[in-house]
């Protein structure tokens, strides 16, 4: 039984492959990455079972691997050349298992014809969030089967952390404004929102090194923030490494999230689990998916307070703990491969 992973090279990429590769028979995963070192992630040459894409004439390889496996996971369906072999040869979509990774699916407005025909035809479809499935039952009017999964390390919380990581003793509060440069993080709505906080002894920290190519998005957000806040908001600029970014969460107070969609899942779940207030917009699909889990979260449409309450920090931080757990993962992951 060979299992054929499609990925775009992104930072949660490398450590899923080793994670599977150490948890899993090897043999029957095979990895193919579309580009070679976006988000200057390196991948391991040393890995057996992968093959990177990064011009058309190796798309032959993919149509071979496409046909020679049993089993397709998809990990996000971005790539216009990928989608296109798809539409034209639907018969692979009835192996095919899609990890939703919300840019992908939840705007169907901008989608193009062909990617629209691939996810409404696609058999299977793996997440953690109940209202991925909703949205795309009601905006492509397709059912396929639902397989629930942590899908990624980035997802799970290690309390372990806790013991590794440096508190730093500082006089302001630090906000979280965003995890990227993307547009989506609607970093103006949440600078504009937070004026009449601006005397107050905060620190703003908004990262914009993630996501770049949108143009001077970035440039604008940081002379906004500079313009209403001086030196209390801090762009991050270049890219952090992931124990770096780790330690600036472990030593945030409160995170300011106004995604319209599902975005900063590995984020969230790190700040709730290391007792941090945070606030997401109530429409978006993640909202219910931590609701629902009995976890205490801030609607960003609402004024924002900075108090924070302990007996709320203790309870998202066992909740975190019990269900954002490497075992989940593994399980959940058997059950998809198994299926």
């Amino acid at each position: 039984m060979l299992t054929l992973h499609i990925m775009i090279n992104t930072i949660f990429i490398e450590p899923f492959i080793m994670f599977i590769n150490k948890n899993f028979n090897a043999k029957e995963h095979f990895f193919v990455i579309f580009g070679g070192s976006d988000y200057n992630v390196k991948l391991d040459n040393n890995i057996n079972n992968l093959y990177i894409i990064k011009s058309e004439e190796k798309i032959t390889v993919l149509q071979y691997c496409l046909y020679k496996a049993d089993k397709i996971i998809i990990h996000g369906l971005f790539n216009e050349r990928l989608i296109q072999i798809l539409y034209f040869q639907p018969w692979l979509l009835k192996k095919s298992y899609w990890v939703m990774w919300g840019g992908d699916f939840l705007y169907p407005e901008i989608n193009s014809w062909q990617k629209k025909q691939v996810i409404k035809k696609i058999q299977n479809i793996i997440t953690n969030v109940d209202g991925d499935v909703d949205f795309l039952q009601k905006n492509y009017n397709t059912y396929p089967k639902y397989y629930k999964s942590l899908t990624y390390l980035s997802n799970i919380f290690d309390d372990k952390l806790n013991y590794n990581l440096n508190k730093i003793s500082k006089d302001e509060m630090w906000i979280l404004v965003g995890n990227s440069a993307s547009e989506t993080n609607r970093h103006e709505f949440i600078l504009n929102k937070l004026t009449n906080l601006s005397n107050q002894n905060i620190r703003l920290i908004t990262p914009l090194s993630y996501c770049k190519g949108n143009g001077n998005y970035p440039q604008k957000i940081i002379e906004l923030g500079k313009s209403l806040y001086g030196d209390k908001f801090e762009p991050i600029t270049n890219y952090l490494e992931y124990d770096k970014y780790i330690q600036l969460l472990f030593n945030i107070d409160i995170a300011l999230f106004a995604h319209k969609k599902q975005e900063a899942m590995g984020n969230i779940i790190h700040l709730l689990g290391f007792g941090k207030k945070v606030y997401l917009d109530s429409q978006a699909t993640h909202w219910s998916f931590f609701y629902n889990l009995g976890l205490k979260i801030y609607d960003i449409n609402d004024e924002i307070n900075l108090n924070i309450e302990l007996t709320e920090i203790k309870k998202n931080t066992k909740i975190i703990k019990e269900y954002f757990s490497e075992e989940n993962l593994k399980k959940s992951l058997g059950n998809i491969f198994n299926s």
